[in-house]
């Protein structure tokens, strides 16, 4: 039989062996499973591209969209029922105060003119027998043929058909006025820029969804509205000159001087209306046209260049996320001062050394933590603004 020594020693061998291999197998389970866990946590960072804002030049030019309107405009609406005669003005027509646009015919006016007429003479005539009578009745009066109260009677019966009279004259001069809307004129000079008159077609006034007969506007000047952003309020005052681009006329811009100002925040846009005046005597600026207004103002506000796409649009108003050393992301509030498409300006608390996530997702929240995948170069900053010749 073996000696009991040795088989002591073969069964601690055999033991430690056994604890030697458990050993090892748990920390080969530890360091897999450590891997794991980092390979997890890795794969649940977002991969983000980031941007470095770019400097972009101050500029004193303030770009907003305008609307042209024309120094005066009037709709011209029949002001007595009839039908269309003729018209006598087409679109495009230069008119002058009081030329005749249309001719209507109205003839229930001229009947009801030519009763009137007639109901005047008659009260004429009884106001000057009533004279006659009241004249009489003074004069035998102081012959004391009459009594007081009987010449009395005859001045309140002259006093009376007076009255008639005059009021039947009122209403001759009333239709003379209607039978004269029978003749549709020019308010004052201007283009007619749109014709609703057609021959034989019913006029009837107080028709509030008609369309007007014509529409006639003064275009020797024109008027343009804007409105400025309360935060470039304070830039513009009375005086200051702007650039017209119309996209009609590419290349070309158009002095317009800004000349009044509302002077209050609309509570609904949150901006200002201001009105520019423009000489139009080539009759290149058409009413209801739009225009870029480009204001050649004072006080330059630097600005940092953002392509468009990094911009996060909330409830708060714009801004954008900013990644830290830490990977962590910070949401910080901008202003646009302009959208150029592609390229944005801003201005905030933001510098050319942040990294600003470029495309970031809607969900995103400031500490959350992202990974740098990408920098993505820094934009060359916005375009130039052409000035007014």
């Amino acid at each position: 039989m073996p000696d009991s020594g040795r088989l002591k020693r073969l069964g601690l061998l055999l033991l430690a062996g056994a604890v030697i291999i458990a050993l090892v197998g748990v920390a080969w389970r530890s360091h897999a499973v450590s891997n794991e866990s980092q390979t997890a946590r890795a794969a649940a960072v977002d991969a983000v591209a980031v941007v470095h804002p770019a400097p972009a030049a101050p500029s004193d030019d303030l770009v907003l969209p305008g609307q042209v309107q024309a120094w005066n405009s009037a709709a011209i609406n029949a002001r007595t029922n009839g039908y269309v005669r003729s018209w006598l003005a087409d679109i495009g027509d230069h008119v002058h105060a009081g030329q005749p646009l249309a001719v209507l015919d109205a003839p229930e006016v001229d009947q009801a003119l030519a009763q009137a007429a007639a109901d005047y003479q008659t009260a004429l005539a009884n106001q000057r027998l009533a004279a006659t009578t009241a004249a009489r009745w003074t004069q035998l009066l102081t012959q004391d043929a009459v009594s007081k109260q009987e010449t009395d009677e005859k001045q309140g019966d002259l006093a009376a058909k007076s009255a008639l009279a005059n009021s039947a004259l009122a209403n001759v001069k009333r239709l003379r006025a209607m039978q004269g809307f029978e003749r549709v004129l020019a308010p004052f000079d201007g283009v007619v820029t749109s014709r609703g008159a057609q021959i034989g077609a019913l006029v009837v006034t107080g028709n509030l969804n008609a369309q007007p007969l014509f529409t006639v506007a003064d275009v020797h000047r024109m008027r343009i509205y804007v409105h400025v952003p309360q935060t470039y309020s304070a830039m513009l005052h009375n005086g200051i000159t702007a650039g017209l681009e119309l996209p009609e006329y590419p290349g070309r811009a158009f002095n317009a001087e800004l000349t009044r100002s509302a002077g209050a925040v609309d509570a609904q846009s949150g901006s200002v209306l201001v009105e520019l005046q423009a000489d139009n005597t080539d009759r290149l600026l058409k009413p209801g046209a739009f225009a870029q207004v480009h204001f050649h103002a004072t006080g330059s506000v630097a600005t940092l260049a953002l392509p468009g796409s990094a911009i996060l649009y909330g409830t708060a108003g714009p801004s954008v996320a900013v990644v830290g050393a830490d990977g962590k992301v910070t949401l910080r509030a901008i202003k646009i001062i302009r959208d150029e498409g592609n390229v944005v300006r801003v201005a905030g608390p933001i510098s050319t050394a942040d990294r600003v996530i470029d495309t970031p997702p809607d969900a995103i929240q400031t500490g959350q933590q992202v990974r740098v995948a990408q920098t993505l170069p820094a934009l060359t900053g916005a375009k130039a603004v052409p000035h007014a010749k």
